[in-house]
């Protein structure tokens, strides 16, 4: 499997009425085509920041990012921010206007095979947080994007829907065949959902350890969990995260 982006060297300084702020001080990470990987830290060592950079919506410092190929990515944030004046249906078309693209028969698809086909005139206000954050999904799917970047998409649910979604988003992103890269706190959420996981050291952060997460059984998110591997990974990064450099 061909690696879709390579993350080198990344630095990354904020400059403050204080000084100036190192975030990133020397991040480098590789992630092949169609796969799903996470990137889990403390808070404010600089996650969102790295997604930022790989978005194009932070500038770097220095270092450099290598794509394969000329792709397009989509980004889910934290809140699934539909407009609540919009039908899911026009939500889900959202990124379509902006780009100015005509797909609606895709979109009516993507709805439609993710259950979502009758609630297409309903308003956000009728649906559940977990029937929300999958419109979100469809939405940043439907401009077809090569990669997803996911920034905590669950954080705003529940235990329960979490739990539900994370096994939603999951099965959307494999079947669609699309690369993944994930933010999240939540070490369990990360090893779950993904093939390899990136842990970034306190601030100013560098890759402190990856992890490929192999499981011989691997299924979906919510049976993973159960899997005896499971625990091992999780005493694993729980231990790494604590421990100083």
């Amino acid at each position: 499997m061909n690696n879709l982006i390579e993350v080198e060297n990344i630095k990354k300084n904020y400059h403050t009425l204080n000084g100036e702020i190192e975030a990133l001080k020397d991040v480098s990470l590789e992630v092949k085509e169609g796969s799903f990987v996470s990137i889990v830290g403390t808070s404010g060592c600089g996650k969102s920041t790295l997604l930022n950079i790989i978005a194009g919506l932070e500038d770097k410092t220095s270092g450099q990012i290598k794509f394969k190929k000329d792709i397009k990515i989509g980004y889910m944030l934290q809140e699934d921010a539909l407009l609540p004046w919009l039908t899911v249906l026009d939500n889900a078309l959202l990124g379509l206007k902006i780009t100015k693209e005509e797909d609606t028969e895709y979109v009516k698809y993507l709805l439609k095979t993710y259950g979502l086909e009758k609630f297409m005139d309903k308003y956000p206000k009728e649906l559940s947080g977990g029937m929300k954050q999958r419109v979100a999904l469809i939405r940043t799917l439907a401009t077809k994007p090569d990669l997803l970047l996911l920034d905590e998409p669950f954080s705003a649910l529940d235990y329960q829907s979490r739990l539900k979604v994370s096994n939603d988003v999951y099965n959307i992103i494999k079947k669609e065949k699309k690369t993944a890269i994930m933010i999240t706190h939540d070490i369990a959420e990360a090893i779950s959902l993904s093939e390899e996981v990136f842990l970034l050291s306190k601030s100013p952060a560098i890759l402190k350890k990856h992890y490929d997460i192999i499981m011989k059984e691997r299924s979906t998110p919510i049976k993973n969990r159960s899997l005896p591997e499971f625990s091992y990974y999780y005493d694993m990064i729980w231990r790494d995260i604590d421990e100083p450099i």
